[in-house]
């Protein structure tokens, strides 16, 4: 089963974001491989909404991005990182998410 930005709830791509560079800086591509490896493939982020998204986050300082290279290729990346203050939006997304996660889950398994 596979899903794309266009099914997430408003807000959930950003959280998804930030978490994935969490575990460490990464590319863009990076940031999308992770979110489908670390789902099982069920999440797939186009890249049509992942880079309108990183810019996003980076203009709002939750995230920073220098020049670096990929892998063998030496090829020319964006690798992006997060910030102090990206940490600390995670750590208040997370708290709202899993309130509201729970909220859902409670609605849901009312008999």
């Amino acid at each position: 089963m596979s899903r794309n930005e266009a099914d997430f709830l408003p807000g959930t791509l950003d959280l998804l974001i930030l978490k994935t560079l969490a575990m460490g800086p990464t590319h863009g591509w990076g940031v999308s491989k992770r979110i489908r490896q670390i789902s099982r493939d069920v999440l797939d982020v186009n890249q049509g909404s992942l880079y309108p998204a990183l810019h996003r986050l980076e203009q709002r300082g939750l995230v920073e991005a220098e020049w670096g290279t990929a892998g063998d290729s030496n090829r020319r990346v964006k690798v992006y990182s997060l910030t102090t203050q990206g940490g600390e939006s995670l750590a208040d997304q997370l708290r709202a998410w899993k309130s509201f996660a729970l909220a859902v889950d409670r609605i849901l398994e009312t008999a």
